[in-house]
């Protein structure tokens, strides 16, 4: 049985959903009630996430993740990366929504990947896979590269430090999209000269608002247009230090 906070957290997920809109059935409510009482379990021993209360949770982590469903982007029985997933976000509750998907779960800290396999198997989750790995070195991986129809990542670095973590990985013909806050603009005019080094062109924006929190959100969508150089990504730790953005030409 549900506990008392992830009958709370179903009432909130309810209402967003009617918001996005999306369509929840008997059986994913289930399934993201016990995704939220497996979360909270497992947050008290490893720190996962700081959002943990019933509306914050249905709301800027399963909403959030599941407006992605309101783009049209996940073609039928398509091929997902989610990079820097953390505790599974947007990943998992893309994949209890959409069995078709074929997700491939990354995070580059062990106690998170662990939770993952944990997670995956509570939720018998039979289209998730599970990779400890940092992007740089998955990105250098021909079982990997340009493997992925969509590539996503969720509010984990700046957009130019992003797209050379995440493009490699998309197949020609593919694209990263990355879910970000309010001033994405600005870190997608920034990232312009990394998009064209990395295989990347058109660009597509959309803005949408969180439900019952009214919180602004962008989603960007960056196509890849030909196959990535086999320079890029460079070795684990340098696009942060220093991206392509900042490189001299």
């Amino acid at each position: 049985m549900p506990s008392n906070a992830a009958e709370q957290m179903l009432q909130y997920l309810r209402q967003a959903a009617t918001e996005l809109p999306v369509v929840l059935t008997d059986e994913q409510l289930a399934a993201f009630a016990v995704y939220y009482d497996f979360l909270l379990e497992y947050n008290e021993k490893v720190n996962l996430t700081r959002i943990t209360e019933p509306l914050d949770v249905a709301v800027k982590h399963f909403a959030d993740s599941l407006s992605l469903l309101q783009t049209g982007w996940l073609s039928p029985g398509g091929r997902v990366a989610d990079i820097g997933t953390g505790a599974g976000f947007p990943g998992i509750p893309l994949a209890i929504m959409r069995p078709d998907l074929r997700v491939v779960l990354v995070d580059s800290l062990r106690k998170r990947t662990v939770f993952l396999t944990e997670a995956v198997q509570k939720l018998a989750l039979v289209n998730v896979t599970v990779v400890w790995s940092r992007a740089e070195d998955l990105g250098r991986n021909p079982d990997f590269r340009e493997r992925f129809d969509i590539v996503l990542a969720r509010a984990v670095a700046e957009l130019n430090v992003l797209t050379e973590l995440c493009l490699p990985l998309a197949k020609p013909g593919g694209a990263f999209v990355a879910m970000k806050g309010p001033k994405a603009e600005a870190e997608l005019a920034a990232a312009g000269r990394a998009i064209t080094l990395l295989g990347g062109g058109g660009v597509a924006v959309v803005s949408a608002t969180l439900p019952l929190l009214a919180e602004t959100r962008t989603i960007i969508r960056i196509d890849k247009q030909r196959p990535t150089s086999a320079k890029y990504p460079r070795k684990a730790g340098i696009p942060e230090r220093l991206p392509l953005s900042a490189v001299a030409k």
